[in-house]
């Protein structure tokens, strides 16, 4: 495949269906950043990922089920954070990662 075409492909800007997973990846990651940064330094391992469902749920995604029980007492504030950046979301599930 040419450079140009997987130039093309990779693009966030464009409509196609890498584009725009590519763009939801890039603002799943920036959530996780957020989120992070609203822990206390030594909890902001914790998180692996976040991600917001269209029903304005926030699911945050942990290390372990340690540190899920930890951060299910954070969630109020991850709430907060992450309304602040501009998420609309009214509740907060923590998982844990599978791998």
């Amino acid at each position: 495949m040419p450079t140009s075409k997987l130039k093309n492909l990779l693009n966030p800007c464009n409509e196609g269906d890498l584009g725009s997973l590519i763009g939801r990846a890039q603002r799943m990651g920036e959530l996780t950043d957020v989120l992070c940064n609203a822990l206390p330094e030594s909890d902001r391992s914790a998180i692996v990922a976040a991600n917001v469902r269209e029903d304005g749920e926030l699911v945050v995604i942990c290390a372990s089920s340690a540190w899920a029980s930890r951060l299910r007492y954070e969630s109020e504030k991850l709430l907060k954070a992450a309304k602040e950046a501009g998420v609309s979301a009214h509740t907060c599930r923590v998982r844990v990662s599978q791998g």
